[in-house]
């Protein structure tokens, strides 16, 4: 006897008895089955840490030591947002440090030396970084060259031009008390706008819910409950307005970490929500099988470099306003390691076609709460290297195993 099709009656109880709170818990646990962990490891390795460092010292988490933690993920985070588009095509650029550093040298030579407005002088910049990620692309496509030695080359050929440009003195400082020099060290929002913040995501995950729900009824096919939907963007704005309460209790939200978040959903709404952004996962999956299913190949990668470098000069623009001044250390040190570690800390995969924006602030945040914690412990940075280290193979091990799982399911 012939099953009855009940899934496709969209009155039936069953089917929405599947699809409600019950059944969004039971696809969760499916998907991490399956492999698709998400942002499930980083975020339980972050709580593990935040405990540590708040059981060895209550400061750790009080209001402005995380408003100053805040400030310190913003610069290097916009560097690791261009790290998640090269990694998601199976790539990488070694030499987003230098990037950096010649974007902050390139502001205090024509901002302060030669008196060009400073709009002009960060989007000359941003232009270089443009024409240096271009051309990491056409050595990738015309000749073949592995990203891997053209960006370690370019590491070199641009820290020899940030010394070039910085000349005998090797430092800028930049005007302390201007607009740009706050906007790196004090400006914070008012509470209402990131109140007002902190309510946009929940709107928005309503919203856009409903009308998927909407369209797959239409379409006569099973969707998911409303209640479940509503709970969690409840969860999530309480979450949000819960932590800006706290951050308001001492200085409130910087303004440069609100662009650096800003940055990232922009990210997020082109890697998930345009065509451009399906060609990126499906080039990294597969470039030969992308190229056969119409795909510019060339061009997917020409916007990948290109966003890369421009981020990675925009970080630099950022850290001088930080440190109110461009010098030869800036870009120097870890910071080249660190943004490749946040991405790949967040959940980015280094075989390419599995990344997401939030991976840069997540893997950014690890980062940075670890070196924050251990210097409130007066411990010495060799300790930061050694855990940074250690979570970085930990974050490669987890993708490769949650890989191995995801062809083994595929294939069952």
């Amino acid at each position: 006897m012939t099953e009855p099709k009940i899934q496709l009656d969209r009155g039936d109880s069953r089917v929405t008895h599947a699809t409600g709170l019950g059944g969004t818990i039971r696809a969760f646990f499916n998907r991490v089955k399956a492999g698709d962990l998400g942002s499930l490891p980083v975020v339980v390795g972050l709580a593990i840490i935040w405990s540590v460092f708040t059981a060895l010292n209550p400061i750790f988490l009080s209001p402005n030591n995380l408003v100053n933690l805040l400030f310190d993920c913003s610069t290097v985070g916009i560097i690791a947002l261009g790290i998640v588009c090269v990694l998601m095509l199976g790539e990488i650029d070694l030499s987003v440090g230098s990037m950096s550093g010649v974007g902050s040298a390139m502001v205090g030579v024509l901002w302060v030396g030669q008196g060009v407005p400073l709009p002009v002088a960060i989007g000359v910049a941003l232009g270089l970084g443009a024409l240096i990620g271009a051309a990491y692309a056409t050595l990738r496509n015309r000749l073949g060259m592995p990203s891997f030695v053209s960006t370690l080359s370019g590491l070199l050929a641009l820290l020899g031009l940030q010394l070039y440009m910085l000349g005998s003195t090797g430092s800028i400082n930049l005007p302390y008390g201007s607009g740009f020099v706050n906007f790196g060290q004090l400006l914070m929002m008012p509470a209402w706008l990131s109140y007002a913040l902190a309510l946009v995501p929940g709107v928005v995950m309503v919203a856009s819910g409903l009308r998927t729900n909407a369209r797959r009824r239409a379409a006569n096919l099973s969707a998911g409950s409303s209640g479940g939907l509503l709970l969690k963007a409840a969860i999530t704005t309480a979450v949000l307005v819960a932590v800006v309460a706290y951050l308001n209790l001492g200085r409130g939200l910087p303004w440069m970490f609100g662009l650096f978040v800003g940055l990232v959903v922009v990210m997020d709404y082109a890697l998930t929500r345009t065509q451009w952004g399906r060609s990126m996962k499906a080039v990294g999956g597969n470039a030969e099988a992308a190229r056969r299913a119409g795909i510019n190949v060339r061009r997917i990668y020409i916007s990948a470099f290109m966003l890369c470098s421009m981020f990675a000069a925009l970080g630099g623009v950022m850290s001088s306003a930080r440190l109110a001044s461009a010098s030869q250390q800036a870009g120097t040190g870890d910071v080249n390691l660190n943004a490749i570690a946040a991405a790949v800390i967040g959940g980015t995969s280094l075989f390419g076609g599995r990344g997401s924006a939030w991976a840069a602030l997540l893997g950014i945040i690890v980062i940075q709460s670890i070196a924050n914690g251990l210097t409130l412990l007066n411990l010495s940075s060799s300790l930061r290297y050694m855990i940074t280290g250690g979570v970085l193979a930990i974050a490669v091990i987890v993708d490769s195993l949650a890989r191995q799982s995801r062809q083994s399911h595929g294939r069952a």
